[in-house]
Order: C-alpha cells, then sequence, then structure tokens
C-alpha cells in the first residue's frame, strides 16, 4: 500500500493519492475581501490546480464537501460551482454552514477526485 503526500507541512498535505484516488485538503480563498462568489471562483481555481498536480480533473471528481458562513449566501456559492462544475459529471456533495478558521473566510471546499485510468 503505497500513499504519497504533497505540498506538506509538520501539520498536513494539500494532496494525499492512495489506490487511484486524489484527496485534497480544504481549500480556502487567497483574497478574502471578495464576496462569496469571488471567493468561491478562487477556491475552485486552486482545487484545478492542486488536481491538475495530482494527476487528475474535476471531471474526475467523486465527492465534495463544502461549508459556508452563511446559507444567506448558499445561492452565490452555488452559481459559482455550477459554472465551474464539469457539465453531466457533477460529484456527491454535502453543504453545511459552519464557523470557518478565519472570519474573512467565506467558504471552504474539500475534494476527493479518482485518477484517469491509464
Amino acid at each position: 500500500m503505497t500513499v504519497t503526500y504533497h505540498d506538506s507541512n509538520a501539520r498536513m498535505s494539500q494532496i494525499t493519492v492512495h489506490n487511484g484516488t486524489v484527496y485534497l485538503a480544504g481549500q480556502v480563498p487567497s483574497d478574502p475581501s471578495a464576496d462569496m462568489r469571488g471567493q468561491t471562483e478562487q477556491v475552485l481555481a486552486r482545487i484545478d490546480d492542486l488536481l491538475a498536480k495530482a494527476g487528475t480533473t474535476k471531471e474526475h471528481l467523486v465527492a465534495a464537501q463544502i461549508w459556508v458562513t452563511s446559507m444567506a449566501e448558499f445561492d452565490q456559492m452555488n452559481a459559482a460551482w455550477d459554472g465551474w462544475v464539469a457539465p453531466g459529471r457533477p460529484p456527491v456533495r454535502a453543504a453545511v454552514e459552519a464557523k470557518l478558521a478565519k472570519p474573512e473566510w467565506k467558504v471552504e471546499i474539500m475534494v476527493t477526485a479518482a485518477l484517469p485510468e491509464a
């Protein structure tokens, strides 16, 4: 059994890969001054970058967990998500309201994806 770890520090890795499955850590926005849609778009762009680094794409997503700080802004997050997710290939998904680690963050997203078959 081999597990590979990428973009790691003493606390965590941004990517782990095991048995053909890619697991990403929860991703947060780089510019928290943006509104919910803007923060979500930043997070999704980061997810694209990490998936590419691991050798896969959003077309191979199998699961997503989403945390938002306010359900009043849920539609804005969904607008960004709907514009990003691969058509006809939406992963299973859960989205909940939660307090995040920094008050300026409005959204955090964690995904799991399969590696494409060789």
